[in-house]
């Protein structure tokens, strides 16, 4: 065992798994693709068909590579097939950006198909989804498997016949929410999702971390959720410092003492007293929405409604929406119409949703950075692929100035500074916000640029593919353009989805290469390490020339957010500049403070919704026995048999099973909502039952959410037996409406964006003891 190994074996932090194993089948391949190349292709669809009857890895490369040669073009390099091997292995494959992660993962998802098993590929979004399943689709039908793909505009229909094929590529999303349709499903000709198989996670730690505890919703018809348009205007008026403070952080915001007076004078009420709570939770939502959440930053604006903007890619955060009336306050701000609103009829995570699959893998460019999680929250271990030629990107160190204008004074010198040279620019910003902040300040200096953010998000893979070309300046949020690569010189996007990029001319590309290939410039260090390396990643495709560089400050969100009570008295230069690496350290230490925030609300945010998933599951059980058998007919014949014996007399057994099934599916379903909305009251109250009597939340919660998942299905089997009994019946058959089954008008799908400041109890409480204090003093 190396040495690296070992220790890491001592302090129990995970590493990459050994690879030997799977050098020697790519290996054992390689010699097998003289015989492979003979064959025609006929022989060879025959010859991976047959590969059903047997486990034969090192003859699925070999199929697999020259399939790919002739389907696509493309010939697996060695390191592709130890990718796709590690997927095979049940592993998360590190491989760098421009490794060819599509086809490696593509050949994996066909293997898996090959030995039986239906193979569900998740990426982030309808593009991808789309473009890799139909640019992969001549390598799936040389290999003798069937491909689909779904999207958010997918007609049940199309979704029910794209899960037959033994490969489909869907976003995460999608695939979560047919997953909840089918869980309200009232026969079982209305299923869409087959049974889990096996989930190829694309991205993985974008989608297996920063979005793990995103909750994706089903809900159900009621009034609009709007919010008071006199809140949004009275909070608006507000002075900081005066009327409310924020907290070092800028995650939570208070009324002072004052605040609230003048509160108070404005509404005509006593806001503490007992009967104005709603007036109270009321303002706190507006104030929170007004201080806290920054247009073009937080969210943009775009027809008409609000739309949130991923922290982690940059990108528009498709149906994502703010919980606890925050949605609604942000609109009444933006004086926008308020979006529907409804009751939650059932939900899940996305750490829940990938955990019902029996096999899992995935594929990334930086997973080695959150393998613990992968680790804690998936078993998966990860397989580091190196890439097929050695890296030669130049990463220098970081740029710290002392403050955010002298950052980016140095931005845009050293942009024009490469520029001048021919040399391509990419810049990852933090927000919205600041892209069209530095775009301004280039426009100043006479510098061309295209900007790529959350509101033109529609063009990012055209955008991404031209930001290698000669002289290119790209400004861009985050990640936004992941999964396309940039290529020196620059690359046309395909004429069709399906159609795999062409280089370039080679002089486009040796200029460029010339010139020191692409320039990555990130404007502030991320939250997270493994955010900083998928821009750096952006450069030094495949061996190909490049550098990156991070300009940060002592004011950046970052700093000021994370480590508030570090202070720096290094120098700087005239420029700003600082060398002095006690300053640098608190850079550092601010990225790994969030780095743990992050981590801890991961797994308290996992601790609350492990229960309700095992509750779930009880439900889900009782109502498949339901739905797919006769267990509602046998539990109203035994609780109710007198009125089962009458209404069968009348109306005839199947008519009366088929009545029962829709009485207790409605039930369960009834209660279950029900239950849902009690665990999220129970949630937002427990911190303040807790909070002073040194008790743990969790176990708090835990006392009252389990006797009350125990109580539902019997609360669900009392009410249908007492609907059971309200049927009438006649020769025609059963009425139903007499039950009173009215289930809702419509429903809709969306994900609900993690509170960004806790509990709304949690925040009224510390304002009260703001206020409290205020008026001591």
């Amino acid at each position: 065992m190396a040495l690296r190994d070992r220790l890491r074996r001592l302090v129990q932090k995970p590493g990459s798994v050994d690879l030997a194993p799977l050098r020697a089948l790519v290996d054992e391949a390689a010699a097998r693709e003289s015989r492979v190349r003979e064959l025609p292709d006929a022989e060879l669809t025959a010859a991976a068909s047959a590969l059903r009857e047997k486990e034969d890895l090192a003859e699925l490369c070999a199929l697999g590579r020259e399939a790919a040669r002739r389907a696509l073009g493309e010939r697996p390099f060695d390191v592709q097939l130890v990718g796709t091997l590690a997927l095979l292995s049940g592993h998360v494959a590190e491989m760098a950006t421009g490794e060819g992660k599509t086809l490696a993962g593509a050949l994996a998802a066909a293997g898996y198909a090959l030995r039986g098993n239906r193979v569900h590929v998740m990426s982030v979004n309808d593009y991808l989804a789309r473009r890799d399943a139909e640019w992969m689709g001549p390598l799936y039908a040389m290999l003798g498997v069937t491909v689909a793909w779904v999207g958010q505009s997918s007609t049940p229909a199309e979704r029910r016949e794209a899960y037959r094929a033994d490969v489909t590529y869907a976003p995460v999303s999608e695939v979560g929410f047919d997953l909840l349709r089918d869980r309200l499903a009232t026969g079982a000709s209305d299923l869409v999702l087959p049974e889990p198989s096996v989930a190829l996670i694309d991205e993985a730690d974008s989608v297996l971390v920063d979005e793990a505890m995103v909750p994706l919703v089903l809900a159900g018809a009621a009034d609009l959720d709007a919010a008071d348009p006199r809140y949004a205007d009275l909070v608006r008026r507000l002075r900081p410092g005066l009327h409310y403070a924020t907290d070092d952080e800028a995650r939570n915001v208070q009324l002072t003492a004052a605040g609230a007076r003048e509160v108070e004078r404005a509404l005509g009420l006593d806001l503490y007293a007992p009967e104005n709570l709603a007036a109270l939770t009321a303002v706190n939502v507006a104030l929170h929405a007004e201080v806290l959440l920054h247009r073009d930053v937080d969210y943009i604006v775009r027809d008409g409604a609000v739309k949130l903007v991923s922290e982690s890619r940059g990108r528009v955060a498709l149906l994502q929406r703010w919980p606890d009336g925050l949605q609604a306050a942000v609109e009444a701000k933006e004086a926008l119409d308020a979006s529907p609103s409804g009751e939650i009829l059932d939900s899940i995570t996305v750490q829940e949703l990938v955990g019902r699959y029996p096999v899992r893998c995935g594929m990334t460019g930086t997973a080695m950075a959150v393998a613990g999680q992968l680790t804690e929250f998936y078993s998966l271990p990860i397989a580091v692929v190196p890439p097929n030629r050695p890296c030669v990107r130049e990463d220098e160190p970081d740029r710290l100035y002392a403050t955010a204008a002298d950052k980016e004074v140095a931005i845009v010198e050293e942009i024009a500074a490469a520029h001048a040279g021919g040399r391509p620019v990419l810049v990852g910003t933090g927000d919205v916000a600041e892209s069209e902040r530095l775009a301004r300040r280039l426009a100043r200096a006479g510098l061309d640029r295209v900007v790529l953010n959350a509101k033109n998000d529609a063009e990012e893979a055209a955008i991404i593919a031209e930001a290698g070309a000669y002289g290119a300046i790209t400004v861009s949020t985050q990640m936004a353009g992941r999964g396309t690569d940039i290529r020196l010189g620059g690359s046309p996007s395909p004429s069709a989805p399906g159609t795999a990029p062409a280089e370039r001319d080679g002089a486009d590309r040796d200029r460029v290469a010339r010139a020191g290939g692409l320039l990555v410039i990130g404007t502030g260090r991320y939250h997270s390490s493994r955010l900083d390396d998928q821009l750096r990643g952006r450069a030094g495709r495949q061996g190909d020339p490049g550098g990156s560089v991070f300009f940060t400050s002592l004011q950046d969100d970052l700093v000021t957010r994370y480590a508030p009570d570090e202070e720096s008295r290094a120098p700087a230069g005239d420029d700003g500049l600082i060398t002095d690496k006690s300053a640098h350290w608190i850079v550092g230490h601010a990225q790994r403070v969030a780095e743990g925030v992050d981590l801890e609300l991961h797994r308290n945010t996992w601790r609350y919704n492990h229960l309700i998933g095992l509750q779930r599951r009880e439900v889900l059980a009782e109502r498949d026995a339901v739905l797919h058998g006769d267990a509602a007919d046998r539990a109203m014949a035994a609780d109710a048999p007198e009125r089962h014996a009458e209404l069968t007399a009348i109306a005839g057994a199947d008519e009366v099973a088929g009545a029962a099934r829709q009485i207790v599916l409605y039930q369960l379903d009834r209660c279950w909502a029900e239950h849902l909305a009690f665990l999220a009251d129970l949630r937002e109250g427990i911190h303040l039952r807790s909070l002073g009597r040194g008790l743990d939340p969790l176990v708090e919660f835990n006392r009252e959410a389990v006797p009350a998942g125990k109580r539902l299905l019997a609360d669900a089997r009392r009410r249908s037996v007492a609907a059971f009994a309200a049927l009438t019946a006649s020769e025609d058959g059963v009425d139903l409406d007499a039950a009173g089954l009215k289930r809702p008008s419509a429903t809709w799908t969306y994900l609900v964006h993690d509170n960004p400041f806790g509990s709304l109890d949690e925040r009224a409480l510390r304002g009260l003891i703001n206020m409290f204090r205020g008026r001591r003093r």
